[in-house]
């Protein structure tokens, strides 16, 4: 069983990426914006979706941004060199960190790609949770940078969900998916107060999917 296991590990970097795209390929995704469109200027741009919900995640950052360089954020974790090796091969640029490792190196990465005007694709509730909660840390980089943020909340209509902290899902082969663009721009604050709860109520409205 060990050698069986070792085989498929070693194995995941070279089919995950072509699983990911065909899998992708056959979702009906409907995009809907809730308010303003994409920002239409050349200024860096923070994409977000829950953990969750990566699967269509990242390959819809690509779909969306088609002429500019994204850049995925993934943890140091075993799980996370199985992803960064799966993006990479899916063209993504790398920033290899999160919140609990290799902090200050991930936020100087990511202002190095806002200020390229690049995307900076997210996952603010990874790599350990708590589940639809945002890291402060992502929200004030979008406010440090004057980017927007721009969050896809993402809902399938046929998947399966595993006991994970994130509760994982995975579509099925041609399932419906909606997909609500929401274009957040963080306000100043006078206290970390006021930004908390602000982040927290943010939190709240992006928690249930969309239906």
């Amino acid at each position: 069983m060990a050698f069986v296991k070792d085989i498929l590990l070693k194995s995941a970097p070279l089919l995950l990426p072509h699983v990911l795209k065909l899998l992708f390929a056959t979702l009906k995704i409907d995009v809907q914006y809730a308010g303003e469109k994409l920002p239409d200027d050349q200024r860096g741009v923070i994409f977000a979706f829950w953990h969750g919900k990566m699967i269509a995640g990242w390959l819809l950052a690509r779909r969306l941004f088609p002429r500019r360089e994204i850049s995925g954020v993934v943890s140091l974790s075993g799980d996370g060199q199985i992803l960064a090796d799966a993006l990479d091969r899916l063209r993504f640029l790398l920033i290899r960190g999160s919140s609990s490792r290799g902090k200050e190196e991930v936020r100087r990465n990511i202002g190095v790609a806002l200020k390229s005007r690049g995307v900076v694709a997210v996952t603010p509730d990874g790599p350990r949770g708590p589940q639809h909660r945002f890291k402060y840390g992502t929200l004030r980089l979008a406010a440090q940078h004057h980017v927007p943020l721009v969050f896809a909340q993402i809902h399938y209509y046929n998947a399966r969900s595993l006991k994970s902290w994130d509760r994982f899902e995975i579509p099925m082969p041609f399932s419906r998916v909606k997909v609500t663009l929401h274009l957040v721009t963080v306000p100043d604050f006078a206290t970390e107060e006021a930004f908390r709860a602000w982040a927290d109520e943010l939190s709240t409205t992006f928690a249930d999917d969309a239906r």
